[in-house]
């Protein structure tokens, strides 16, 4: 996950930009479409880190444990992505 950590990062400063400004709209008695709008594109951001992190996890956890963890990993995986899906 180490090429990745760059830009996980970055998505989720800026998603922590995001709750800050809705923090602020909330103090500042801002539109509440607007308030909304913005708590949606955090969430967006959120689910694309997930993703890139879930993503990773296959590409090195799950590909190269053995026989034995591999199976529990999917498992694992499995139970992420219902979660997910929700």
């Amino acid at each position: 996950m180490k090429a990745e950590q760059q830009n996980i990062k970055r998505l989720l400063n800026t998603a922590k930009g995001q709750i800050d400004g809705v923090n602020k709209m909330i103090d500042d008695d801002k539109y509440c479409i607007d308030i909304s709008n913005q708590i949606m594109a955090t969430i967006a951001i959120l689910k694309k880190v997930n993703i890139e992190i879930l993503d990773a996890h296959l590409k090195c956890c799950v590909l190269h444990a053995d026989d034995r963890e591999r199976e529990a990993k999917i498992n694992e995986i499995s139970e992420v992505l219902k979660k997910a899906l929700k």
